[in-house]
């Protein structure tokens, strides 16, 4: 598949859990990695999804300047791309499951052959302090404004604060919607979740659902008027969810190259 941020955000945590953190990470300069063109929370800074991610653990990250920077790096991804292919050809494996399986002996055996021992042994990563919040920090954000209805949009969905004693005094205010590559969803105010309920711009609006929320008749009006000859598209500046299990943002007919299902 693509990649995407989501995936790099799975990758990222399994490594730190392993290691610990490194003082910086070396990559090329894909778009997860290094854009001009970051969300409203990271604008002023120039920071992708993934950078404020790593910023938050206090983790730089390096881009390389060409391939051949990272020499080390691409000889290993042609020998994934070409010889590993082959070996799980000729071991008739065709599943993820069983290339998993594999991997662990084929890991042991190239490393056995074709390891360096590094100039300095000195370990430079750092362990997980408890002020480390890997789940709070390896997620998208994105700031929203509430309206004096307590309702915000992200990626076509209209979700709507509870109105708790807490929540009816952030109309106007800012919000962080916390977009987690398990699926789950957030809205934070200064560390606090707000409860909420969610309802789909994409998806029909029934009559029933108008009755049964009389609060919210006129916010359910409109996006029901709204859905009147919409394409099934979420927004061309939401994330690729190709990488995230179990989210809300699955649509009829969406684009299968966003996650979304058919």
């Amino acid at each position: 598949g693509s990649e995407n941020t989501f995936d790099y955000f799975h990758a990222a945590k399994a490594y730190l859990q392993a290691w610990g953190k490194p003082l910086a990470f070396y990559s090329d300069k894909h778009g997860i990695f290094r854009t001009t063109h970051g969300s409203k929370l990271d604008r002023g800074s120039g920071l992708t999804q993934f950078g404020r991610a790593l910023y938050e653990l206090n983790i730089d990250i390096i881009c390389a300047n060409s391939p051949q920077a990272k020499g080390r790096v691409e000889r290993a991804n042609q020998t994934l791309q070409d010889r590993l292919v082959k070996e799980l050809r000729l071991r008739g494996i065709s599943t993820i499951e069983a290339a998993n399986v594999f991997a662990t002996a084929f890991m042991a055996d190239f490393n056995v052959r074709f390891a360096k021992e590094p100039r300095n042994p000195k370990d430079m990563h750092r362990p997980l302090a408890a002020h480390d919040n890997l789940d709070g920090a390896l997620c998208r954000k994105e700031v929203r404004t509430l309206t004096d209805a307590l309702t915000l949009r992200y990626d076509k969905v209209m979700f709507i604060l509870h109105p708790t004693d807490t929540a009816k005094k952030l109309a106007r205010k800012k919000v962080v919607v916390c977009d987690y590559p398990d699926g789950r969803l957030e809205i934070i105010h200064e560390g606090v979740a707000l409860s909420y309920k969610a309802f789909d711009e994409l998806r029909s609006v029934h009559r029933s659902a108008i009755v049964e929320n009389k609060r919210l008749d006129a916010v359910l009006e409109m996006v029901a008027e709204m859905q009147v000859g919409r394409d099934l598209q979420r927004s061309k500046r939401g994330p690729r969810r190709t990488g995230q299990t179990d989210h809300m943002f699955g649509i009829p007919d969406g684009a299968e190259s966003n996650g979304y299902v058919r």
